[in-house]
């Protein structure tokens, strides 16, 4: 490249190669190699960050499946409200489970981001699937939505 490309032969604010185009070619060196190379590995470096964040949004979708696969169950009964809806809880279905599920969503692409950055791809989904265990073990240990009577009393007379 030359050494000033907004002041070189071609005009202002232009980049050359370096080539002039006097010694009876057209400007571009067949016998150089590189070009193909560096488009190759290019390409596969944009290859590589699609890949990830591929693989990102599918730990989102992920995510949010087991936040929902775990939390809706322990809701439900919230949810529901049992006889005439008079437990039901609006904070667990406004609040807590929208909360949930968010947190299903963004934490393990975020978590796979920050990861991919200093690790190899098999040890940052590790790291993922360490950090989605603690949080729904976490969920576990702190969330406790109103549960059903016990079942052990039946339905009555």
């Amino acid at each position: 490249m030359s050494e000033n490309p907004a002041g070189g032969p071609d005009g202002v604010g232009q980049v050359t190669d370096g080539t002039d185009g006097t010694d009876g070619t057209d400007g571009t060196d067949s016998t150089d190699s590189t070009d193909s190379a560096d488009g190759a590995d290019i390409g596969g470096e944009a290859d590589d960050g699609r890949v990830q964040g591929a693989v990102g949004c599918l730990l989102a979708i992920a995510g949010i499946a087991a936040a929902g696969v775990f939390a809706l169950p322990r809701a439900a009964y919230s949810i529901d409200g049992g006889f005439e809806a008079h437990a039901r809880d609006w904070s667990v279905i406004l609040v807590e489970l929208p909360l949930i599920l968010l947190a299903g969503l963004l934490v393990p692409p975020v978590t796979w981001a920050a990861a991919t950055r200093w690790l190899r791809p098999w040890a940052a989904f590790l790291v993922c699937a360490a950090v989605v265990a603690l949080g729904l073990w976490g969920i576990s240990a702190v969330w406790h939505p109103r549960q059903g009577p016990d079942p052990g009393y039946g339905p009555g007379i």
